[in-house]
């Protein structure tokens, strides 16, 4: 299944999509990275779905990102939903908006940009507006993000009281507040690298109703600091908000699900843990 998230007629969807393009890392990985989306769109894996005969699965909204200027669409979007749908849940996968700049205001993080949360809170309705449809249990829908993403992750935690685009249909009316949030590798967190101030759009909206989070980044990660992930935890503890945090000294950035030779690539094995933990999958 696939779906545009907007009403075609809205008027902040002009425009076309670039496309994607392979790139080649030093060591020959590579992943693929879509630039320039103009609109947003999901895609429920049907390979996930199709076996599933039981009502109220958890359901994931997965925000594939890097940097706000691509979508890592592979690497860190569809081999996620590969693990997720493995585990008997539901992924929704969410290609969201990075314009770039001068068709619409600057690709970047809220509020500086506004497109990618508009279509993160959207998401999240749309998934909990179809929930009985898609056999979903609508009090067990959480997103996933990684770097850039995990910023997202971190904005749609706090910032769903009240939607930042006008309401465009029923689907509005139902609440965006995820019921769990995994954010990994995050960036945009921290006021700048070697702080653990937090960033004052995220700081001053975190409350106790913050969903559970679980957050993991590497001390060695050089592109988005372990200062990100740090700097939410203790906002998350100071409200009284479930709260796990996984730091390791070596793994870098960008390693989304591929086996590497560090601890961190263990990450999906203590997110399924956590989710036991949290009541979001039952019991082990």
């Amino acid at each position: 299944m696939a779906a545009i998230s907007w009403p075609s007629a809205d008027p902040h969807l002009a425009g076309g999509n670039s496309g994607c393009a392979a790139f080649h890392r030093a060591g020959g990985s590579r992943f693929y990275g879509c630039g320039q989306l103009h609109q947003q769109r999901l895609a429920a894996h049907a390979y996930g779905l199709s076996a599933y005969g039981q009502e109220h699965r958890s359901g994931r909204h997965r925000v594939s990102r890097r940097g706000y200027q691509i979508l890592a669409i592979d690497i860190e979007g569809t081999e996620a939903c590969d693990w997720l749908t493995s585990r008997g849940i539901t992924c929704i996968l969410s290609k969201y908006r990075v314009p770039g700049e001068g068709v619409l205001p600057k690709s970047g993080a809220y509020p500086a940009s506004r497109e990618a949360l508009d279509d993160a809170q959207r998401t999240v309705s749309l998934v909990r507006f179809h929930a009985a449809e898609w056999h979903l249990d609508p009090h067990r829908i959480g997103v996933l993000g990684f770097s850039a993403g995990g910023h997202i992750v971190a904005a749609l935690s706090v910032h769903f009281g009240q939607r930042i685009y006008a309401p465009v249909d029923a689907a509005d009316k139902v609440s965006c507040r995820p019921d769990f949030a995994v954010a990994l590798y995050p960036g945009h967190l921290s006021l700048e690298r070697g702080t653990i101030r937090l960033t004052p759009d995220i700081r001053d909206h975190v409350t106790a109703q913050t969903p559970p989070t679980f957050l993991l980044q590497n001390e060695d990660d050089h592109v988005d600091s372990v200062e990100d992930s740090l700097s939410y935890f203790f906002a998350l503890k100071k409200a009284g908000v479930p709260v796990e945090l996984h730091v390791y000294a070596h793994g870098g950035h960008a390693f989304g699900l591929r086996p590497t030779k560090f601890p961190a690539t263990h990450w999906p094995a203590l997110v399924e843990t956590w989710l036991h933990t949290i009541g979001i999958l039952p019991g082990a």
